[in-house]
């Protein structure tokens, strides 16, 4: 994904001047909205009078409403019920091994926004390393140290008695004092030799990682609504699909590595084939079949 916004013209953009409803409760409006304003023209406004964390919590207490598309989906359409608006936004993160590893912290933000008058879907994504550190302390020095070397008060924090999947738990814990009240609290609950879990809230307002995340994840979704489709104007023709063969910088033979983009309009039958928009223009020999059988 690159960091320069796309050189659009709100002026001439179909969201210019309009009115996106954006449901959160977490404060995400705050790095989404002047990305989309910036770069589509178009005015983001928090919808609230609904519980987010009724589709699913970070804290496992309910699990989330279908797969990680689907909350979203499901998110912008009650936005769009609560406003009236035809235009809903949404976005939901997630948190897993990293795919290259499976030893890292991995986070994927997915911001979804529904155009129900052209009836499509864009979707931005931004998928990278991000931390949601947990442990099992016994004393306030460890719990202190913990909070410490991961950024509290910024950082928020979840305790949890006994065990990391104990229903009872404090959450959204973002000061010294409240901190300290949630582990008295813990202790009272345990038996004096019983460990507490303490883990990151990774819920938005509380993870400053995710929020950095998140607003990739919104300047991804702006960039394709930016691009115009050339045959009929609607937002979001982008790259879709990718054609293999990239030839190797070492033999020149194609690889499985992609040589090519293929755009394609949301709405009409447009596509185009386009050259790699990263600018890579050989692949790496590793990745070559008769370099690197």
């Amino acid at each position: 994904m690159s960091d320069s916004r796309t050189a659009a013209v709100p002026e001439q953009h179909p969201y210019h001047g309009q009115r996106i409803a954006f449901l959160t409760q977490h404060g995400k409006e705050r790095v989404v909205a002047p990305i989309l304003a910036d770069m589509l023209g178009c005015r983001v406004e928090r919808i609230g009078g609904f519980d987010t964390d009724q589709l699913g919590t970070f804290t496992r207490d309910i699990p989330r409403y279908g797969k990680q598309l689907e909350a979203a989906r499901r998110k912008a359409r009650i936005a769009m019920e609560l406003s009236g608006a035809s235009l809903g936004l949404a976005s939901e993160g997630s948190f897993g091994p990293d795919p290259h590893t499976g030893l890292f912290p991995w986070n994927i933000e997915v911001m979804l926004l529904i155009d129900e008058v052209r009836n499509i879907e864009q979707v931005g994504i931004y998928q990278g390393p991000a931390s949601n550190d947990h442990a099992w302390i016994v004393t306030w020095a460890e719990l202190e140290e913990f909070a410490a070397r991961i950024g509290f008060p910024e950082q928020h924090l979840v305790l949890r008695p006994s065990s990391e999947n104990n229903p009872r738990l404090r959450k959204g814990l973002a000061d010294w004092p409240s901190l300290k009240t949630a582990f008295a609290w813990a202790k009272q609950v345990s038996s004096a030799e019983t460990r507490i879990f303490v883990e990151r809230d990774l819920r938005a307002h509380g993870h400053p990682e995710r929020m950095v995340n998140i607003g990739r994840a919104a300047l991804n979704l702006a960039e394709k609504l930016a691009s115009l489709c050339p045959h009929c104007a609607t937002p979001g023709f982008s790259a879709a699909e990718t054609v293999a063969g990239l030839h190797c910088a070492e033999c020149g033979l194609p690889t499985r590595e992609y040589r090519a983009e293929i755009w394609k309009c949301l709405r009409c039958e447009h596509r185009e084939t386009r050259k790699r928009s990263d600018g890579v223009m050989t692949a790496d020999p590793v990745s070559c079949g008769y370099c690197n059988p």
